[in-house]
């Protein structure tokens, strides 16, 4: 992958998959401004568990 396309997965990924990754990026984003050390996963399965059916 080139640095110019690097983007591309994520912008013609299906609108579930990039709901999914931006409410993550802006998960993991609050947690390093807080610098919060717990755990994540289960923020993100939360996350996953509401956009899949």
């Amino acid at each position: 992958m080139t640095p110019t396309n690097v983007q591309e997965p994520i912008l013609t990924a299906p609108p579930e998959v990039r709901q999914i990754i931006e409410r993550v990026w802006q998960l993991e984003k609050s947690r390093l401004d807080k610098r919060s050390l717990s755990h994540i996963n289960d923020d993100i399965l939360k996350i996953v568990k509401e956009a899949v059916p």
